[in-house]
């Protein structure tokens, strides 16, 4: 039996770490009763997922401001949270300590055995796009290198994140192990009426046709591209769907507001702000295609989640995701409108194909499992135990 201390911070966190962190711990409490999981956060976090198996033991840990909150691009982490964060770990003595994301990463006591994930280098690769202030960059490459310092391996989301981690800091790849993320149980293709329902809440009209973006509003979103390639097309609508607030990395949300009015696009794109599971799935199923055009993606959770919609995607090369969904729809270089609007006006005027695309998206997201990752995870964990 092993003891392992879980970084519980990040679990409030709507985006895709938040959901790495959520569901890898769930399965890995569920599919190992012999080991104990103690999960150390703040009330808010241990909140977001009440787990309460008798292998697992919630240790609140007292802060002045939530770690998603002051771990964003604009926040600041107070050195008393870290350090009684790092007290609490020291004095329940885990024999190993795990990391969801280095997002929310807190200095583990000295000679302490750790796993430590890392999502991406996206930050690394693109700090100007991703970090506001050269503060917050300096901030983020010092947590970076510590949590590299004390893991014994580093833990990350498929091969392509893998190598771009290895090549960005420097990790030999004997450290280095993958954990493929997976869709979340609601996303599956919804019925037409579920669909219709959710379509006309938001203010679409019966025969509106729509493309979806599920995610954030940083500048390496290039939701700027989605939004000049739109207007290349005609009558169709997007749907821009994610907290439109409170980003925890630099968003550019206003200059895209902006956009949208100088290229004449304001009655055909719609900020949807944050939506449950259900309702997101609901309108990926009505969608003529998901929209990814990032400049790159360390998984690309949001359009595996279209895909187990049975959504086609048009997403970035620099990701995996075109070897987890072979066939699921079109896979362009990032930053170029006129591909990516040539692979819109095709998907959206051909029937047959979004059909075909759309089955070969559901075939592979359906291979990709939240057990299969807690059970990577673990792995992992008890290697460097």
């Amino acid at each position: 039996m092993l003891r392992i201390g879980i970084d519980a911070t990040c679990w409030a966190n709507r985006r895709g770490y938040g959901r790495f962190a959520r569901e890898t711990v769930r399965a890995m409490t569920a599919a190992a009763p012999h080991h104990q999981f103690e999960c150390f956060g703040d009330r808010t976090a241990l909140e977001a997922l009440p787990l309460n198996g008798p292998n697992v033991r919630l240790v609140e840990v007292a802060q002045g401001a939530s770690a998603v909150d002051a771990a964003s691009a604009d926040g600041y982490r107070a050195p008393g949270d870290l350090l009684r964060l790092t007290r609490a770990v020291a004095s329940a003595r885990p024999d190993v300590f795990f990391s969801p994301s280095v997002y929310t990463y807190f200095p583990l006591p000295p000679r302490m055995r750790a796993v430590v994930t890392i999502h991406d280098a996206i930050a690394e690769r693109f700090p100007e796009l991703t970090l506001p202030s050269r503060r917050a960059r300096l901030f983020w490459r010092l947590k970076v290198a510590l949590a590299i310092r004390q893991a014994q391996i580093i833990l990350t989301v498929s091969e392509y994140a893998a190598a771009e981690v290895a090549r960005v800091h420097g990790i030999s790849a004997s450290r280095l192990r993958v954990a493929l993320e997976a869709p979340e149980a609601s996303y599956q293709p919804a019925s037409p009426s579920a669909t219709g329902a959710a379509a006309a809440a938001i203010g679409l009209s019966p025969s509106a046709r729509w493309f979806t973006y599920v995610g954030g509003f940083s500048p390496h979103k290039h939701v700027d591209v989605i939004l000049r390639a739109l207007a290349e097309t005609t009558g169709l609508q997007l749907l821009l769907i994610g907290r439109l607030d409170g980003d925890a990395f630099l968003t550019n949300r206003e200059s895209l507001t902006t956009l949208v009015s100088e290229l004449g696009l304001a009655d055909r794109v719609h900020w949807t702000g944050y939506l449950d599971d259900a309702t997101v799935a609901a309108l990926h199923s009505g969608a003529i295609a998901t929209l990814l055009p990032s400049a790159s993606e360390g998984f690309g959770l949001p359009a595996v989640e279209a895909a187990a919609c049975g959504t086609p995607v048009i997403a970035t090369t620099e990701s995996p995701l075109p070897g987890l969904l072979p066939g699921g729809g079109f896979f362009i270089a990032p930053g170029q409108v006129e591909p990516l609007a040539a692979a819109m006006q095709r998907i959206a005027a051909e029937p047959g194909l979004r059909r075909s695309a759309g089955a070969a998206a559901l075939a592979g997201a359906r291979l990709l499992s939240w057990h299969r990752t807690g059970a990577a995870a673990l792995a992992a964990i008890e290697e460097a135990a």
